[in-house]
């Protein structure tokens, strides 16, 4: 009689697409089949100089039509990352190279505008950037780098990502459906870290899409702690970014070395 065992699961293939020295540490460009989503996915990983073991985990959602590797060439995060010793994880914004008609006929909706969420329409079914975000690229991220914890992560982001990241904070996937940050923060009883928000006061965006008050008033009302801090002079774009990311990366490595 002979009996076999199943296969192991094998780690997710990666091909490495750049790597570069910054601040002692490296930026890396993978490509990897996403399961999830259907298609081919790159992502962009800065891994500081030290520890060598680990390292906590802060993952960055980009905004509308940006790739992977606006965050990276263009925040300057990494000299923080570094000094904190984190990693930083920037994902693509949508699946690509899908072909779907209409996914390349508006810049928000489609390609390079994935909104974290998953598509519940049959036409857009590869459009599950919520699993991707948190169930296939953590996964993919422990199976490949040894030196990372994943289970010591934090998120962050700008425009459709920065709600991306506090929808994905807050949501119960076994309760909740919704996608809007203020809906969600209305049903959380508890929020276990304070959630920090930079708002530049001239950015075009501000008075009819984003509403930074309207996320206020929820918090507030819930007992959910919230920093807001308007920024005078400050707009939409990675200038303003680059200000205030050293700021939002001591706020992550804060609670993240507490773990």
């Amino acid at each position: 009689m002979a009996t076999t065992s199943p296969a192991p699961a094998t780690a997710a293939a990666l091909e490495k697409l750049s790597s570069t020295k910054m601040f002692d540490g490296h930026n890396l460009r993978f490509r990897h089949q996403s399961a999830t989503l259907g298609c081919a996915m790159t992502f962009s990983i800065y891994l500081p100089p030290s520890p060598a073991s680990n390292l906590p985990v802060l993952y960055w959602l980009s905004g509308l039509t940006c790739t992977d590797e606006n965050f990276i060439i263009k925040s300057g995060a990494q000299r923080a990352a570094a000094a904190h010793g984190i990693a930083l994880v920037a994902p693509d914004t949508s699946p690509r190279g899908l072909n779907i008609e209409g996914e390349a006929d508006s810049y928000d909706f489609g390609v390079g505008a994935g909104f974290y969420l998953n598509a519940t329409n049959e036409k857009w079914k590869n459009w599950r950037m919520y699993d991707y975000i948190v169930k296939e690229l953590p996964k993919v991220l422990s199976d490949n780098f040894e030196q990372l914890n994943t289970s010591r992560a934090s998120i962050f982001g700008h425009s459709m990502g920065g709600h991306g990241a506090l929808t994905v904070y807050l949501k119960n996937t076994d309760k909740y459906k919704e996608y809007d940050a203020t809906c969600l923060i209305r049903k959380i009883k508890e929020v276990s870290a304070p959630i920090l928000i930079d708002q530049g006061e001239d950015d075009n965006f501000l008075g009819e899409q984003l509403l930074p008050r309207n996320f206020e008033e929820a918090c507030r009302a819930v007992g959910a702690p919230l920093i807001l801090r308007m920024q005078p002079g400050y707009d939409h774009s990675y200038f303003f970014i680059a200000t205030f990311i050293d700021d939002h990366i001591a706020h992550h490595a804060q609670f993240l070395k507490s773990t």
